[in-house]
């Protein structure tokens, strides 16, 4: 028995010892505990919201006043006109837009009915249901309250639910661009930091060392092929998803293309970056998929919206590249935005890829001597 504890005593000494196996250990929960609870929630919060009204009357302003109030949704702007609508929710931070009618307090007075229309953004099919069942639960409260005291126990103002862009709202027109945000920077990220630290663990460096190759072909030469199976691999998940899910590419295929191989070459030098600070493959394959995947589900806008978390979240959510393809993706994709409602999360995508390469290649410099 004394021998086994001592035994004990000394696992329990290896582990105390390990940095790592601490933090796997301790680190983890805290931080999954955290991400989780803090993060998955799915209130509605500080979901913006605009308003074109009509009527331009007392009763409207009176509704508007209350929908904002609320504190569940934030004032984006005042539209002009219907075709302000499409324009104001391919931007992305209008989630719905409220649409009096004309003469809608004389209306409500004189017929005791009147109409607001609920236009929400259906490529975020949960998203939209929360946003349109508040709103829709904020008029009728409003019904009780307000319309029925002013124009007769009869009047009614009638909330009219549309979906742009996903009208069925189907889940997959979300689930898919998430997906493929999340398989290309895990797969790019996972195989290009295993390649290269399978080169310096087996002692295969040493062949690239004396060869004339600088560090910077040296890395070209190594995700190189990773680059077109890649897109190859991007090309048959679109096939997919328009043969099986019928999800249709409703912008330009060429401006699509063009910002997946930019998302393609980031999340490869990411992989570069990952592989130049791990010693192990274990190490590389535990910072790619822990340290990607779970920020990139929770933390990225895929499955919860990013208005949602709290503010630390949200500014930590900032530095994660898959934040701005989703973006990029559903626009394109879904709603049919052009490269002026892309341009910032272009050009995010683009400094981060400059950085990675850039510090890539120093620590790949630094290692090799």
């Amino acid at each position: 028995m004394k021998k086994f504890l001592g035994f004990v005593k000394k696992e329990f000494l290896h582990i105390f010892r390990d940095t790592r196996t601490l933090v796997i250990l301790f680190g983890m929960p805290v931080a999954q505990i955290l991400i989780f609870g803090y993060v998955i929630n799915t209130d509605i919060k500080n979901a913006g919201i605009a308003f074109l009204d009509m009527s331009h009357d007392e009763i409207s302003q009176k509704l508007s006043d209350k929908i904002i109030s609320s504190g569940f949704f934030v004032k984006t702007e005042d539209l002009a006109s219907y075709d302000d609508i499409d324009r104001t929710l391919k931007r992305g931070k209008t989630k719905a837009v409220v649409v009096f009618e004309n003469n809608f307090g004389k209306k409500l007075t004189g017929e005791g009915r009147a109409s607001v229309s609920i236009i929400a953004d259906g490529s975020e099919p949960n998203t939209a249901t929360l946003i349109t069942n508040y709103t829709t639960a904020i008029i009728n409260d409003f019904n009780m309250q307000v319309a029925a005291p002013a124009a007769g126990p009869a009047a009614r103002v009638i909330p009219e639910v549309r979906m742009f862009y996903n009208p069925a709202l189907k889940s997959y027109y979300m689930f898919v661009p998430g997906v493929i945000t999340l398989i290309l920077i895990l797969i790019c990220a996972l195989m290009t930091s295993v390649t290269i630290t399978r080169e310096k663990e087996f002692g295969t460096m040493e062949a690239l060392l004396v060869s004339p190759l600088k560090p910077l072909h040296i890395i070209l030469g190594k995700v190189t092929p990773y680059f077109i199976l890649s897109f190859i691999n991007v090309l048959v998940i679109l096939a997919l998803s328009w043969i099986v899910f019928k999800i249709p590419i409703r912008g330009s295929l060429p401006l699509l293309l063009a910002a997946t191989m930019l998302y393609i070459a980031m999340s490869l030098t990411l992989g570069i970056l990952i592989s130049t600070v791990s010693s192990s493959m274990q190490q590389a394959i535990f910072i790619s998929l822990i340290g990607l995947m779970l920020p990139t589900i929770l933390l990225s806008g895929f499955i919860i919206p990013i208005e949602n978390m709290p503010v630390a979240y949200q500014w930590f959510s900032s530095i994660i590249p898959p934040r701005y393809f989703i973006v990029i993706i559903k626009n394109i994709m879904i709603k049919g935005a052009g490269f002026s409602y892309i341009w910032k999360e272009t050009l995010v995508l683009t400094a981060m890829t400059v950085f990675f390469v850039i510090v890539s290649v120093r620590n790949f410099k630094t290692r090799l001597e």
